[in-house]
């Protein structure tokens, strides 16, 4: 579960003040599909950020799983951001020099996870992505779309309660968007996973049960989807 408690954020002082986030508060229940959107500068991927635990909010309270992670000591923040949250990126942040399974391997290894469990939980991640027939390819060989469904699996490997996917989709072409936004939707309704996906894209969007419309740091709108919709828009 993710919730903010009238949470705001500032940057900066003075003339170069910036209210990234503006008194938010919303309660993403556990096994939820959330998107977030808005224009440029609107604090979409700061309130990803707030989540993560890596910008602290100038006023308010965030909690994760009922911990409220603003109070973290960076330890402990650390230690849950390792275990609990997989991040996704627009750029997928592949070691070049790497497999697949290695990439995905990555954060399991740094956190110091048996070699044995190691390979058990890779295997799983690149089955979920459907990317086990690529498991020892470099980067340099698979596509923007496979390349992602890596990414994805990276931050499965861990097992998470959250997924933040900050534009996911922004340097894919409209049909390996497509295909991954399907993914990410597929893995939220067979794993229970929380997913909280930053977009500017509508239609991709559309795949999530809700969607938080952010201006200026404050929620505009707020819509709740059903998964028919989601589906007529993916068709868009």
């Amino acid at each position: 579960m993710i919730e903010f408690r009238g949470v705001t954020k500032v940057f900066g002082t003075g003339a170069t003040t910036v209210r990234a986030v503006d008194n938010l508060s919303f309660v993403c229940p556990q096994g939820s599909f959330w998107s977030v959107m808005g224009p440029s500068g609107a604090g979409k991927s700061t309130v990803l950020h707030l989540v993560a635990g890596l910008t602290a909010p100038t006023s308010g309270r965030v909690f994760v799983d009922g911990q409220d992670v603003s109070a973290l000591p960076d330890a402990e923040m650390a230690t849950l951001r390792r275990r609990r949250i997989g991040y996704v990126l627009q750029s997928f942040n592949l070691m070049p020099f790497l497999t697949a399974a290695d990439n995905v391997a990555m954060p399991l290894v740094l956190d110091g996870v048996r070699r044995r469990e190691i390979k058990t939980r890779v295997a799983e991640a690149l089955d979920l992505v459907q990317m086990s027939h690529r498991a020892t390819h470099d980067p340099a060989h698979l596509s923007g779309g496979e390349q992602q469904r890596i990414a994805i699996a990276r931050a499965l490997a861990i097992r998470p309660g959250i997924v933040l996917a900050d534009e996911p989709t922004g340097n894919l072409d409209r049909t390996s968007g497509r295909a991954v936004m399907d993914l990410i939707q597929d893995v939220n309704e067979r794993t229970g996973v929380t997913v909280l996906l930053v977009t500017h894209d509508p239609v991709f969007a559309a795949f999530a049960q809700r969607i938080l419309q952010l201006v200026d740091g404050g929620l505009e709108h707020d819509l709740e989807l059903t998964r028919r919709a989601a589906a007529d828009g993916s068709q868009r």
